[in-house]
């Protein structure tokens, strides 16, 4: 069916449409993440972080059969690409350079977020090629130059290469539990220069006297929200910029989204002195197999302290993680230095469309040749695997 076949909504926010049907919708998919959910979404609207003033103008966009949702997604109208994680500054300079407009565009992604999932939520493939339809018609509408989904699910470049948008390939670096016994037992499975460094590294922070606590949840104090969010906030003003999210954000996740989210602290002389932030995910893959996947998101700290970085952010995470029984760490945008910390590159996805035809031309000549330099630079990465060799 196309996007004729269904009643077609387009609403200035999300708080259009409840909660139970957004959240509902996003549970059919392959791969939902916590970052779509409807509290998640509204946090950024809510706190002001993703709104108008910031530069993301929300568009829910949304499908009918009479009162059944068939399909939705949030629509981003930006004048910018702050946020986003998938590179175009090189495409609005060539706009600049001949005279055009790039800005507006828009986006279908969640703010601040270069997490892999789905971004389309429909309840089939032809609802989900029906609802890009719509988004495409809503950007020519609107006279946008461009649009981008970014950091999509399979599902979702189906619909994009069905439709004819251009795609692009990106490189992250994710960690897969293979069934470790406990930490050490992972560590045995590296070469001996990296099981080494690792234990090095580990050694560093526990004699300069940093110990680590975790809270999940709702065990997660309102105290230490707040020293998370010092950490945070320090992060992004030691490289002059200020924070993308508020503190309200984060209050809005404690509020009504807890239980996604995993605090580590680090101690020193009983002081909190670093934290990092993880999202957790139980969600059934497309063989009906459940799940269970931590993101690595963010992360502060108050003093230095030689490797604190790399504890905090992965060797903590990933030993909870085995502890726990997750099947996967995912270690956000970008970062070979990862690879040490044995966690391995993958292919992350973007689709595009230039309404322009001869920028789109020359978009697609270049992201053709991009493409192949990834696919060099992925076997180039893997051939340096951090594991034992067999």
């Amino acid at each position: 069916m196309s996007s004729n076949d269904y009643l077609i909504r387009v609403q200035d926010s999300l708080a259009a449409l409840p909660e139970s049907l957004w959240d509902g919708l996003l549970a059919q998919q392959a791969q939902p993440t916590p970052f779509l959910r409807h509290a998640y979404l509204m946090a950024l609207e809510d706190s002001g972080s993703a709104v108008p003033a910031t530069g993301w103008l929300p568009q829910l966009i949304s499908l009918w059969h009479g009162d059944a949702l068939q399909a939705a997604c949030v629509l981003y109208v930006k004048n910018h690409s702050y946020g986003e994680y998938v590179f175009d500054w090189a495409w609005a300079q060539a706009y600049q350079q001949h005279g055009l407009n790039y800005y507006p565009k828009a986006v279908l992604a969640v703010p601040f977020t270069p997490v892999p999932g789905a971004r389309l939520l429909a309840v089939d493939a032809a609802a989900r090629e029906a609802l890009l339809g719509a988004v495409l018609t809503h950007c020519e509408k609107l006279q946008l130059s461009s649009l981008h989904l970014l950091f999509g699910s399979q599902d979702d470049l189906q619909a994009c290469a069905a439709l004819g948008l251009m795609q692009r390939h990106t490189v992250q670096f994710h960690w897969d539990n293979r069934a470790y016994r406990d930490f050490d037992d992972f560590l045995s499975q590296l070469n001996q220069e990296k099981r080494k460094k690792i234990r090095q590294e580990r050694r560093k922070v526990e004699q300069a006297g940093v110990r680590f606590r975790w809270a999940q949840g709702s065990d997660i104090s309102e105290a230490d929200w707040d020293f998370f969010y010092r950490c945070y906030e320090r992060t992004y003003l030691e490289h002059g910029n200020p924070p993308y999210l508020s503190r309200a954000f984060f209050a809005a996740q404690a509020l009504h989204q807890s239980e996604s989210w995993l605090l580590f602290i680090a101690e020193r002389d009983g002081q909190a002195m670093a934290s990092s932030l993880i999202a957790l995910q139980t969600a059934s893959d497309a063989q009906g197999r459940l799940v269970r996947t931590a993101y690595g998101r963010y992360w502060g700290a108050l003093e230095r302290v030689d490797c604190l970085h790399f504890e905090a952010c992965y060797y903590q995470p990933l030993a909870w993680c085995i502890d726990q029984g997750y099947d996967r760490f995912e270690g956000g945008a970008q970062g070979e230095h990862k690879m040490a910390r044995a966690l391995m590159p993958v292919n992350t996805h973007s689709a595009h469309w230039l309404a322009h035809p001869a920028f789109a031309d020359a978009v697609q000549r270049f992201l053709e040749r991009e493409g192949e330099g990834i696919q060099n630079y992925l076997e180039d990465l893997r051939a340096h695997s951090p594991f034992k060799a067999g």
